[in-house]
């Protein structure tokens, strides 16, 4: 059992704001409302205390991907929490129907198992004409037989399934999504504005990285990013990476849909937390270069580098997003749309001990899962 500890001294951001000079007690693994009286405590003054980061789109990191072996998988897991995401759902990728059949059942067993939150299928149910970093001759229409297949799978821990709702069986399958429990998101999509509300309306509730993998907002053909922007029942992702959006996008994103319906998400791939070189994104091949991932054949982007840390440094000190807004952002609402917020996502007595300690210049300094410590912070 994880040992009682008190961190004090931090600039600790609340639900109901940050509170200077404050201090998180730990106790059996999760937050205290007050300090045992056995606990250790640190002195973590003059630096800020945050929530552990949620990833609710991740495709892998340390080399290794959703797609390989559990060891391959867990791999994956331990350098995004080295980063600061304590948790995270596993995307895969469009593949062959059986391929992701038997992938699913893997990581359901390690969602069983506490490792990964769920199950994020991304492709094979998305538009050919938005396909980015997902191979053609593998796309099928998200027919709800096709659909039920995957859930089915995942044996209750699939969590939200990416479509192209225009497509046949697009509306349907978000139906049957729903009556299921999981979250239907629309993205690598071709669809009108009128298309996009009507898949609303049908209990779509997420936009995969919003404008990315979509038609761009046009006076007279606004597409899906006015509906999903202006639609109070939609969270939309954003890749904050300085590559996927211009710093104009996500502050439109945040002006018109509000801190508390966006989700930043890494996207990421093998390469996140190592570096340049060649990769394998499904069946497809990447070059990763000054930490852009592209295809090999075609040139576009393959998800990205991105680690959470990274994400949260850039938006309070490029973005200059208010610190609070950003912890909604990666910790409260993914938590909140994955039906977690009673254990993670916030700061609160009673919930896990998943936190992140930052230096006052937003650079992680320790992680925290479920009380013990995954990056050790060294103070002096």
């Amino acid at each position: 059992m994880a040992a009682s500890k008190v961190l004090a001294g931090a600039r600790v951001v609340l639900p109901t704001g940050t509170v200077e000079s404050g201090q998180v007690a730990v106790d059996g693994g999760r937050i205290a409302a007050a300090a045992p009286a056995d606990a250790q405590v640190l002195d973590v003054t003059g630096h800020w205390l945050v929530p552990g980061f949620v990833d609710i789109h991740n495709h892998g990191g340390g080399g290794a991907s959703f797609s390989g072996t559990p060891d391959e998988v867990l791999k994956a897991v331990h350098t995004h929490r080295l980063h600061g995401t304590t948790t995270l759902v596993a995307s895969t990728v469009t593949d062959e129907m059986d391929l992701l059949v038997r992938q699913a059942g893997m990581l359901s067993e390690l969602a069983e198992q506490g490792d990964i939150a769920g199950i994020h299928f991304e492709g094979p149910f998305i538009s050919p004409c938005r396909k980015g970093a997902h191979s053609e001759d593998l796309l099928r229409d998200p027919e709800p037989a096709e659909v039920r297949k995957l859930i089915d799978a995942a044996r209750g821990r699939a969590k939200m399934v990416t479509l192209a709702t225009e497509l046949p069986g697009g509306i349907d399958s978000v139906r049957l999504l729903a009556e299921h429990g999981v979250i239907a998101a629309i993205g690598h999509t071709d669809a009108t504005y009128e298309q996009t509300v009507e898949a609303i309306d049908a209990g779509a509730t997420v936009a995969t990285h919003l404008f990315n993998a979509m038609p761009a907002l046009l006076h007279r053909a606004p597409g899906p990013v006015a509906a999903l922007l202006e639609d109070e029942r939609v969270t939309v992702e954003l890749i904050n990476d300085g590559t996927h959006l211009h710093p104009a996008a996500l502050e439109l994103a945040f002006h018109h849909a509000g801190a508390d319906r966006v989700a930043f998400i890494t996207d990421a791939m093998d390469a996140a937390g190592i570096g340049d070189g060649r990769y394998m994104l499904g069946p497809l091949e990447v070059e990763v270069s000054e930490g852009v991932a592209r295809l090999v054949h075609g040139g576009s982007i393959a998800g990205s580098t991105l680690t959470l840390d990274r994400a949260f440094k850039r938006a309070v000190t490029v973005d200059k997003l208010p610190v609070e807004d950003a912890v909604a952002a990666l910790c409260a609402n993914p938590a909140r749309l994955l039906g977690l917020e009673d254990r993670v996502g916030s700061l609160e007595p009673g919930k896990d001990a998943d936190l992140v300690l930052l230096d006052a210049g937003f650079d992680l300094k320790g992680v925290m899962r479920r009380g013990e410590w995954i990056v050790a912070p060294q103070l002096g």
